[in-house]
């Protein structure tokens, strides 16, 4: 079997990014958390960590290497922390989250107050580097060899806009969606540039709120508030293509969508991709999609018929919830019916061309946030190593 359709990643075995923290490092965050220690103290604590965790994905074979956001609290942390104009509010009133987002509706059924967000209160700029730090200390610790492997996981740009809604940003400082956008996208552009000129050349949006798009729930929630969802979609992929607008060709860029992977493993929406598909694939400018697809919450593979043929896909197959193994056999044979759909979608191909469209991976990180889900660091090295050892049977020359 042949390599991927380029040289650069995805890689057939890949993971999503975030991986289980261990207990030495979750113990010194709390205690720089309670003022407790130094951010120096703590960050000592991180290097060891991102060391060991680099060293345990070479061994079990992933050569798309991550820090397991070990700096970070949560998945989406690196962006708007630290782009000027958003402000933390450590109490924001509940009613100022969209309750039709599916996971703004679980909370509320929990009868949650109020919570922590941030709000744009200023004109939006990017005054510092968000990853900058991330991409350099895991280049240190890497060889010059695995350098294009490095995988940078970063924000989707509508994150806080989809969740706050009317209430994303003041408006005496922005007149509308797009020139609000319009900043948030120059961010981006200057990050992705910045990170290109360090050596990065695998940089991959985490959303989940595309996903979000596929669940009946919302797509209802929004009818009966007055949301033109289908707009609202077309506004977030023109975000995408002007993030990306400037983007150097051979920097791969992957796209993660999944349903929610909270701490005792819950998800918070359902729904195949059906509704999304033909958008996601043929109109947003990326080289990737990540795509959940551990359970029947995610669908079918009939969507992927929608895939062009200078695409990959990258499929979830492995649940990163729960610390049961899948079946090899079963993985293999989900990745032969997937491969014989994108054969037979538009346009068709052979299923060899097809099957060198697939990678394979978790459905999600092992840890969205720093507490992570219910597996112990070995359950995610023996995950790992089945995707590593499921994709070699499959395509040989991994």
């Amino acid at each position: 079997m042949t390599s991927p359709l380029k040289l650069a990643p995805p890689f057939r075995a890949d993971h999503i990014g975030s991986l289980k923290r261990p207990a030495d490092l979750l113990q010194k965050r709390a205690e720089f958390d309670g003022q407790k220690c130094t951010a120096e103290e703590l960050r000592k604590v991180e290097d060891k960590a991102i060391i060991d965790i680099v060293e345990m994905q070479r061994q079990v074979g992933i050569k798309s290497i991550t820090d397991g956001e070990f700096r970070r609290h949560m998945f989406f942390d690196g962006v708007f922390d630290n782009l000027e104009g958003m402000k933390y509010l450590p109490e924001v009133p509940i009613d100022m989250f969209m309750d039709y987002v599916p996971d703004i509706d679980a909370f509320k059924q929990a009868s949650f107050k109020c919570a922590a967000s941030y709000i744009c209160q200023g004109k939006l700029k990017r005054t510092k580097p968000f990853y900058k730090d991330q991409f350099e200390y895991l280049k240190s610790v890497t060889k010059p060899e695995e350098h294009h492997g490095i995988k940078i996981t970063v924000c989707a740009p509508e994150w806080f806009h989809l969740r706050h809604g009317p209430f994303a940003y003041d408006k005496g400082v922005y007149g509308s969606d797009d020139e609000y956008f319009a900043d948030i996208a120059q961010a981006y552009r200057e990050e992705i540039k910045e990170l290109y000129s360090l050596g990065c050349r695998n940089l991959q949006f985490d959303d989940p709120l595309l996903a979000y798009f596929c669940a009946e729930s919302m797509i209802k929630g929004m009818v009966q508030k007055g949301v033109d969802h289908e707009a609202l979609l077309n506004t977030y992929i023109r975000v995408y293509n002007d993030c990306l607008r400037d983007r150097p060709r051979d920097m791969n860029i992957g796209l993660h969508l999944c349903r929610g992977n909270y701490k005792d493993g819950r998800h918070f929406s359902e729904g195949g991709y059906d509704r999304i598909a033909i958008k996601l694939f043929n109109e947003i400018d990326v080289d990737c999609y990540y795509l959940e697809y551990d359970t029947e919450r995610a669908g079918s593979f009939e969507p992927l018929r929608h895939l062009p043929k200078n695409k990959t896909v990258v499929l979830g197959l492995v649940t990163s919830k729960f610390p049961k193994l899948e079946d090899i056999e079963g993985l293999k044979k989900r990745v032969d019916q997937a491969a014989e759909l994108i054969a037979q979608g538009d346009p068709k191909r052979t299923k060899a061309e097809a099957l060198n469209q697939i990678c394979i991976s978790p459905q999600c990180g092992f840890a969205s946030h720093a507490e992570g889900n219910p597996v112990s660091e070995e359950d995610v090295k023996k995950k790992l190593s089945l995707v590593a050892e499921t994709a070699k049977q499959i395509w040989q020359d991994v």
